[in-house]
């Protein structure tokens, strides 16, 4: 930020993306940053500086019209495209849940679905012997593809476009498949932990591992746009505990994989700490 000269600084609960947007339309090259719990608008000279600071109080003082859709034909368009290039990584997931649903559903050889699971199992009659890993540490990661009903597929995948989705456009496709990664292996290894040798699986776990981040890493960085509504953390939460006391199970929905519910969720708490953090900390330093 040497070659930049600062222009403004404004409370950080204040909403600049009109004004980010009226700076460009008048050709201002500008930087928005947080410093000590502030917004800073940095230029590139002192004259750019007074020119910011003048159109600031035009808007604030409800002076400027600001046009948020370009207006030349000549410029691309951002349409559904762009929308589903941004959520590239979330596509590519929910791309293998359907997979993973299709081999349960059409009823693909067993041995398969037995490349996918936590722990390796084979079919004994009707029973099921379950093995070992023994370094097979794709593992860790692949049940969350497996889904065994149309709801389970089906809502997973909706959450994940939610939750997923708003991450990526806001952090990136590497942060969001490194938050992956890590919430599959914590919520799989907690339900393989806590539930012992089982066939389980879904994406469930990691649905509410997104949840847990984007629900405490923008107390932490205000400028992650990626809260959930109180109201779907109340929804969610509030399913989670009526699985964990069993309500679920009573009313015929299956057995419930809780444990790798509850330890997706905290360990995306923690991710959404140490993300929201570390961004605090990287902040203070420019």
């Amino acid at each position: 930020m040497s070659d930049y000269c600062q222009a403004l600084t404004v409370p950080l609960d204040e909403d600049l993306a009109p004004l980010a947007v009226l700076l460009q339309q008048h050709g201002v090259v500008h930087r928005i940053f947080e410093r000590e719990g502030r917004q800073v608008v940095m230029v590139l000279d002192t004259v750019q500086a007074e020119q910011v600071k003048t159109l600031y109080e035009h808007w604030r003082g409800g002076r400027v019209r600001i046009e948020k859709e370009p207006l030349s034909e000549s410029r691309p368009r951002t349409g559904a495209g762009l929308e589903w290039l941004s959520r590239g990584v979330t596509l590519l997931l929910i791309g293998f849940c359907v997979l993973g649903f299709l081999l349960v559903y059409l009823q693909a050889p067993m041995d398969w679905i037995a490349a996918l699971t936590y722990a390796p199992f084979e079919m004994s009659g009707e029973q099921i012997r379950f093995g070992e890993m023994h370094g097979q540490y794709w593992r860790l990661v692949t049940p969350v593809f497996l889904h065994f009903g149309w709801l389970h597929i089906v809502f997973n995948s909706l959450w994940l476009w939610e939750l997923g989705g708003r991450i990526e456009q806001a952090m990136g496709h590497f942060n969001l498949l490194m938050l992956f990664l890590v919430i599959a292996v914590v919520s799989n290894t907690a339900q393989h932990a806590f539930g012992g040798p089982s066939l389980f699986g879904g994406m469930s776990g990691v649905v509410y591992g997104l949840l847990g981040f984007s629900w405490v890493a923008p107390l932490l960085q205000p400028r992650w746009q990626i809260q959930p509504s109180k109201a779907i953390i109340v929804l969610m939460v509030g399913w989670l505990v009526l699985c964990m006391v069993g309500v679920i199970e009573v009313l015929g929905f299956g057995a419930i994989a809780n444990a790798a519910h509850l330890g997706g969720l905290l360990s995306g708490m923690v991710l959404g700490v140490a993300f929201g953090a570390l961004s605090r900390v990287d902040s203070d330093k420019t």
